[in-house]
């Protein structure tokens, strides 16, 4: 098995370190800079809490020397995802697997959907339609990034609990020969990556988090223990996955666990910092428009109405200006 990680970051590094350490699994690494310097020179270093090692394995920072692979893991940032497209081209053969990001849904999320919505596109998550001709809804396979990584410094990843989840699932809900290989290869490289009959529900409840806890932790600058303790804080995560909640409700979608339990799960991370948090205190751009462009896709095919989203996305886009400023 071929398997090409684009973008070895946080998400991406764990991946490709796992799968990399596993020994018959031929993973590749599309990197750049000080990252992609480190990685061929000393390897790729994988910390969690219970194991710490480095592996080799081929980086490069041009597609092209690597051809066709068997799948192909797009770990970026939405925006870096959406300006190289077309250098993801070259991985991609004719029965290439695609797993792209999934902050915000993903170009093919109506493709192979039963209903009334069947094969209906996001504009703004997929302008143009350019990963829609160009790779094509029927190559994509669904995944959602449940993994608490960070990079610490060039060629070492750092993964922050032992566990990795990513659940895995075909658009149309069927159990490939494609989908379950690549299950079962992630789940012996030490990941937990279960096939899921309708990975939508998977989709929805990490988008539906993302989208309520980043905006709380950037503008309070609090972890998510913080945030459970402040009062009236839990309230307007509330009102925003209620809302977000609707959408999904309204295009058939249905959430992997109920609403008090994801909350209490999240508060319960304590100390934990959300991504994007942690991205502002690096200075680093925030990956604020994939999910105002998912979620302003998605009510508008609904016919929904976003008010408390609206107004914390408004604020947020805000504190980003002035922390750039």
């Amino acid at each position: 098995m071929k398997v090409c990680i684009f973008g070895a970051g946080s998400i991406g590094g764990i991946v490709a370190a796992l799968l990399a350490r596993k020994g018959d699994v031929e993973v590749s690494v599309i990197a750049r800079g000080a990252h992609l310097q480190a990685i061929r020179e000393r390897g790729l270093r994988l910390i969690t809490p219970s194991d710490d090692f480095t592996v080799r394995l081929r980086a490069t920072d041009d597609p092209r020397e690597l051809g066709p692979q068997d799948h192909v893991f797009v770990t970026l940032k939405t925006h870096q995802y959406l300006a190289t497209l077309d250098a993801i081209v070259p991985l991609l053969g004719p029965d290439t697997t695609l797993i792209p990001p999934t902050t915000g849904m993903p170009y093919w999320f109506f493709h192979g959907l039963k209903g009334p919505y069947e094969g209906r596109r996001l504009p703004r998550m997929d302008p143009g339609g350019r990963q829609w001709s160009l790779f094509g809804p029927e190559r994509a396979i669904g995944c959602a990034f449940w993994a608490g990584g960070v990079v610490p410094e060039p060629g070492v990843v750092k993964l922050e609990n032992d566990v990795a989840y990513l659940p895995l699932g075909e658009p149309d809900g069927s159990r490939s020969a494609r989908v379950l290989a690549l299950s079962r290869a992630m789940t012996e490289a030490g990941m937990k990556a279960p096939v899921k009959d309708d990975i939508r529900s998977e989709l929805w409840t990490k988008s539906i988090n993302s989208l309520t806890w980043n905006p709380l932790a950037v503008l309070s600058l609090a972890d998510n223990g913080q945030i459970g303790e402040a009062p009236g804080v839990v309230d307007i995560a509330r009102a925003m996955m209620t809302e977000a909640e609707a959408i999904a409700t309204k295009l058939g979608g249905t959430l992997a666990s109920p609403m008090e339990a994801r909350i209490a799960f999240t508060v319960g991370l304590g100390h934990h910092r959300m991504s994007m948090l942690t991205d502002l205190q690096r200075g680093q751009p925030l990956e604020i428009d994939a999910l105002a462009d998912s979620i302003a896709d998605l009510g508008e095919i609904a016919g929904l109405k976003t008010p408390m989203i609206d107004a914390m996305l408004a604020l947020l886009k805000l504190r980003a200006r002035m922390a750039a400023a």
